[in-house]
């Protein structure tokens, strides 16, 4: 039977030297937006994974390098673990209480870019994986890593790599990158992510801006131009107008219902959480909340730019403007179908002059709740958390997924030290050092479990 009691002690003990490891991995800079740092981040990666005996082999994705890593177990069972490197940038700067590349710890808490999202909850794992080989000299199972440089830019060449790498990716299930609790301390186990189509919307109605009292009668205004098209799209109704668009939506299963029905109420906290005081059309909470928040396609209007947005007035007609915009994908909706309806849309609506710059997708992906895998994984949570793992079956952010569950045919679970105030992608992004800790710890028991002891 396996000491969990020498093995947490152990995590315990060492748990200073786990974090001076992950504060080293968060100072150096790694921002995908920016190109910064991503190459010697990798580098550091590696280099974190070869100390642990791990084979490693930096590897060139067209893009920012991939880092794979492998260590054989006692058990014929392989865990594929994927994390990511790269980080948001940091600004605003002066929103922070620290430099956020100068990681501090303050009441019970480390702070710093990319410390939860997502270098923490790498080098949590790699400290569970530590405790193994203090204790028991080899690991229980294969592991296999693959920590990408893109996660942050939509996962640019993941795709293309997964499926050309099947073989060196083979395993029996997948660990995702994130992960962690709610806010009534209760570990979450989310099981799919959505889709994505982001897209650059502009228009050019002239080579130079021009005086508003000399063209605002008789020249054309690409800031008007824009916000029409952008009218086009959706209705007050809040239903997306693209023809076709709702054609492939897989609308929730009984069973999605069911687990979806079992989270706890999140109308209030939402509301004192945004400030926000309705909900669209007309939901006030419950399970109609939920299921509309993850299982619902989106069009989001994500920024806007055009003119003169300064101090005071400038009288501009502006000759360019553009938006950013994101389509919210659910199963079994495709980003590049999206956009292929887009396009005729615009046109259809007499728009074809507004261009549309394809910034990145991923299509939506899922696991059955019902796999063996996501069962271990949860109830391996009880020991550590006090209650098993609660299911969610559908999240609505977007991610990589979808060629670990489809290309690579792999049940993905998440499980991570992450809670609702990590502050990911903002300023002041912090991880806590008990929740650090409890992730170390469920890991080593998904470990031991999955190899079978």
């Amino acid at each position: 039977m396996t000491d969990f009691a020498a093995i947490d002690h152990y995590l315990e003990q060492h748990l200073d030297e786990s974090i001076a490891e992950l504060s080293r991995l968060v100072a150096q800079p790694s921002v995908g937006a920016q190109n910064w740092g991503l190459e010697e981040c990798a580098s550091l990666v590696a280099e974190m994974l070869h100390r642990r005996g791990f084979t490693v082999q930096v590897l060139p994705s067209g893009g920012a390098p991939i880092v794979y890593g492998e260590r054989r177990g006692r058990s014929d069972k392989t865990l594929l673990i994927y994390n990511h490197y790269d980080v948001q940038p940091p600004e605003p700067l002066e929103l922070w209480d620290s430099p956020p590349f100068e990681p501090q710890v303050r009441d019970g808490k480390l702070y710093g870019r990319g410390v939860s999202d997502d270098k923490g909850q790498f080098t949590a794992r790699l400290h569970a994986i530590d405790a193994l080989l203090a204790l028991d000299g080899e690991l229980p199972c294969t592991i296999k890593f693959i920590v990408e440089g893109e996660e942050e830019t939509s996962s640019e060449h993941l795709f293309a790599f997964v499926e050309n790498h099947q073989e060196l990716l083979k395993a029996d299930a997948c660990l995702w990158e994130f992960g962690g609790v709610d806010h009534r301390e209760i570990p979450m186990q989310y099981l799919g992510l959505r889709g994505i189509c982001y897209v650059e919307l502009w228009v050019e109605t002239a080579k130079t801006d021009a005086h508003s009292g000399l063209g605002g009668s008789i020249f054309p205004n690409a800031a008007w131009r824009l916000v029409w098209a952008l009218n086009s799209l959706k209705g007050s109704d809040e239903r997306i107008r693209i023809p076709g668009f709702y054609e492939d939506v897989r609308p929730p299963s009984p069973r999605d219902i069911e687990l979806m029905s079992a989270l706890p109420e999140v109308a209030e906290e939402y509301k004192q959480r945004y400030g926000v005081k309705t909900f669209l059309k007309g939901l006030t909470g419950g399970v109609e909340l939920q299921l509309a928040e993850v299982f619902e396609p989106t069009c989001t209007i994500c920024g806007l730019t055009s003119g003169y947005q300064g101090p005071g007035s400038k009288t501009v007609l502006p000759a360019r403007a553009s938006a950013k915009v994101d389509f919210r994908l659910v199963p079994d909706q495709r980003p590049e179908r999206v956009l292929e309806l887009l396009r005729a849309h615009l046109d259809a609506e007499g728009f074809s002059d507004v261009h549309i710059t394809d910034l990145g997708g991923e299509p939506p992906a899922r696991t059955d709740p019902d796999h063996p895998f996501v069962d271990l994984v949860v109830r391996t949570a009880e020991p550590v958390y006090g209650a098993p793992m609660q299911i969610v079956p559908m999240v609505g952010g977007s991610g990589p997924n979808y060629p670990f569950v489809h290309t690579l045919k792999l049940p993905v679970v998440t499980a991570g030290a992450g809670y609702p105030g990590t502050l990911a992608h903002a300023p002041n992004e912090n991880i806590r050092l008990d929740l650090y800790l409890k992730h170390a710890r469920h890991m080593t028991r998904i470990l031991k479990e999955f190899g079978g002891e």
